[in-house]
């Protein structure tokens, strides 16, 4: 879907990560371009020697984990690159960046959602014990075909956090307790979106500059949100309705409830959800260690190979910085490490990292 392209195309990333706006929609022509699809398949359709690029791989899908895959599997890439004749690809950063938000929108915007399941959870969560399908309401609760929230998951979160006083007023009245996971959440979705017009079942939606939530989250939630209870790194591996249902969940245990607009609610949503895309910081000590036992510094410390050694330019080392150092020089320095008698190594999503903080140290 087009619209899912377009997700991760809003993001415009924070300094000293990313330079500029990764689009999502640039990074799927990138697959083309560079012939991608030759080996590899996206669900479902094209090369079948190389896995499917759709399917979520890891848990934690960050650009760390993108350039481990890359760096780990660049020598049998290249091994059938050579065999199938195809022409080697060349990615520049914003064509890393924008390949890397395409791959992340196409694993991390929902929970595939089942009617069926959903239908059986409407009854079993109770919930048609406030909303009617279709009028006349026959609750307390508005009627499920005129909402206007089901398409849109920013949307959801948002009316689901500022009508949830009242929803758990109500079910306290009944002696209900409702909580819901994430693919739950979406297993109703699906479900309730039968009984809407379908000009508004249409996935439609764009998130704002993660930054801007950053003031509102510190007005309205870091208060408590601190220490233990920090929410820095909990969107990992969360998609947009887990959060939908997660902040459902937590309302009970809040003190007071403020109510957020709408354009507040995708700011807020935005800030957090970043979180999960930039991945944690890598230490840069670690880094120099690993540069140290991966062997790097015997070409890249060596002054008899300047083409070889790490120059630092007005940019700053990133994961995705590694992705296109592989694509570019890749070849050449398997060919030299051989000469040299030094295996390709391996990195972890936390070498890279940690690589990436000590690189940012040297001059």
């Amino acid at each position: 879907m087009r619209n899912v392209y377009l997700l991760i195309a809003f993001l415009v990333l924070a300094p000293g990560g990313f330079g500029a706006a990764a689009n999502a929609e640039r990074g799927a022509e990138v697959l083309h371009r560079e012939n991608c699809l030759l080996c590899h398949s996206l669900r479902g359709e094209g090369g079948t020697s190389a896995p499917d690029l759709s399917r979520r791989i890891a848990q934690n899908y960050t650009p760390a984990a993108l350039a481990s895959l890359v760096w780990n599997h660049a020598p049998s890439m290249w091994a059938e690159i050579e065999a199938q004749k195809i022409p080697m690809p060349r990615l520049s950063q914003t064509d890393s960046e924008d390949l890397f938000a395409y791959l992340y929108s196409t694993r991390f915007f929902d929970h595939p959602g089942d009617a069926g399941r959903g239908k059986q959870l409407f009854a079993d969560k109770h919930c048609a014990e406030c909303h009617a399908l279709m009028p006349p309401a026959k609750g307390p609760g508005n009627a499920v075909s005129t909402w206007k929230s089901l398409a849109d998951p920013i949307m959801l979160v948002e009316r689901m956090w500022n009508h949830s006083a009242a929803m758990r007023k109500e079910m306290s009245k009944r002696q209900l307790e409702v909580t819901l996971t994430g693919p739950e959440l979406s297993d109703l979705t699906v479900y309730l979106q039968n009984f809407q017009p379908k000009s508004t079942t249409v996935s439609s939606f764009s998130i704002p500059d993660p930054a801007s939530g950053k003031p509102l989250f510190e007005a309205d939630c870091a208060q408590c949100h601190k220490g233990s209870l920090s929410l820095a790194r909990t969107p990992a591996g969360k998609t947009l309705t887990d959060l939908a249902a997660g902040m459902w969940n937590h309302v009970p245990h809040m003190l007071t409830l403020p109510m957020v607009r709408p354009d507040d609610m995708s700011k807020i949503v935005s800030y957090l959800w970043e979180q999960q895309y930039l991945g944690p910081a890598g230490n840069a000590s670690r880094g120099k260690k690993t540069f140290e036992e991966k062997r790097c510094a015997s070409c890249h410390d060596d002054p008899g190979l300047a083409a070889a050694h790490f120059r630092r330019d007005s940019r700053v080392f990133t994961p995705l910085t590694m992705v296109t150092v592989v694509w570019a020089h890749g070849p050449q320095m398997q060919a030299q490490m051989k000469q040299r008698g030094v295996a390709w190594p391996r990195l972890s999503p936390e070498d890279v990292s940690n690589l990436v903080a000590y690189l940012n140290t040297r001059p």
